[in-house]
């Protein structure tokens, strides 16, 4: 296992609060830290294999994506892409152990049809995602409601809709076996950011006291997301009506989804700046709603899934691990084990 030197390690700077974050795969976590980005999968054998990689973020290449909200749209995309090529690699991870019980080679073939149906997958998740999340409520909102030109209880309403299935959604998923393995290394995952954030040390014992729910978690943001879009598309809807009289269902539908972006990046700034009060009166009144939702979306987890979580960070932030854990470049080696 190559390892970087303790000094090469990455602290903690509170007035920089977005430095370490990560999300949960299949039987695995991943973290990325300034400059890399590491995923710790559970194998079937009980072992962990690590994939570790360098990575510089838009905005670390490029100053323009440093401006406000540009910089929150843009890692928005960029963190979408990271995080569906984290899973690829988790399910390999995990195809891979399948086909090694058949006593079959998971030849390159089937690795090439795996990920064609995988992004296959993705691809309509995402198509999905967007019609139920964003264009559902502005037609159920439409249809069921005689305020299409009152642009704020238009908004308000389709902002409840939107809410209602994000609620709904998460609770049925959560009630699945597999899911609630998925929200546990989540829970794990956030256990180890906790644990790094409060500059304690990295331990499986002393993560597993931390708290399982963080501020500034995806599921947070996804909330953040509807706030924001109900206060930005009363403002925008506005506008629009004042400039052309009135408005309808395909006008919002061509406006409302090219915006999705700068929603996102309207929302990243928000976090980020309730992040920095978190300790405050405010602050804490801000952040209660995510840190509610996280109880669906978190399950408390058990010691082998913290002691991954932790292996991902580690070799996130580039500090020392067990030599008897498994790093590799890419999936691909995982065919030639």
């Amino acid at each position: 296992m190559n390892t970087q030197d303790n000094k090469s390690s990455v602290r903690f700077d509170p007035s920089k609060p977005l430095q370490v974050g990560g999300q949960a795969v299949i039987e695995g976590v991943m973290m990325r830290a300034p400059g890399r980005i590491a995923t710790a999968v559970r194998r079937a054998d009980g072992t962990i294999v690590v994939r570790q990689k360098e990575y510089k973020t838009l905005p670390e290449k490029y100053k323009i994506f440093k401006l406000p909200i540009l910089r929150g749209a843009v890692g928005l995309l960029e963190m979408m892409f990271v995080g569906v090529e984290t899973l690829n690699f988790s399910a390999e991870v995990a195809i891979n152990d399948l086909e090694s019980k058949k006593n079959g080679s998971s030849g390159n073939q089937q690795k090439t049809k795996t990920n064609l149906q995988l992004g296959i997958t993705v691809a309509i998740a995402l198509i999905l995602g967007i019609a139920i999340f964003f264009i559902v409520p502005l037609v159920a909102t439409t249809k069921f409601f005689a305020i299409e030109q009152d642009a704020v209880w238009f908004n308000l309403v389709a902002g409840f809709i939107r809410f209602a299935i994000l609620i709904l959604y998460l609770f049925a998923i959560s009630l699945m076996k597999d899911v609630k393995k998925l929200f546990a290394y989540h829970g794990g995952e956030h256990k180890a950011v906790m644990t790094f954030e409060s500059q304690k040390e990295l331990t499986v014992e002393t993560a597993a006291t931390s708290s399982r729910f963080h501020p500034r978690c995806g599921t947070s943001f996804i909330l953040i997301v509807v706030l924001v879009s109900v206060l930005f598309f009363s403002v925008f809807d506005s506008f629009l009506i004042l400039m052309m009289g009135s408005i309808t269902l395909p006008v919002r539908l061509m406006t409302h989804l090219p915006m999705i972006p700068l929603v996102g990046g309207l929302a990243y700034e928000f976090i980020r700046w309730s992040s920095r009060k978190s300790n405050t009166k405010i602050g804490k009144i801000m952040i209660t709603p995510g840190l509610w939702l996280q109880k669906i979306t978190t399950q408390e987890p058990d010691p082998s899934q913290i002691e991954v979580a932790i292996v991902a960070m580690k070799c996130a932030l580039g500090m020392e691990i067990s030599s008897s854990i498994k790093c590799i470049e890419n999936a691909a080696e995982l065919i030639k084990q």
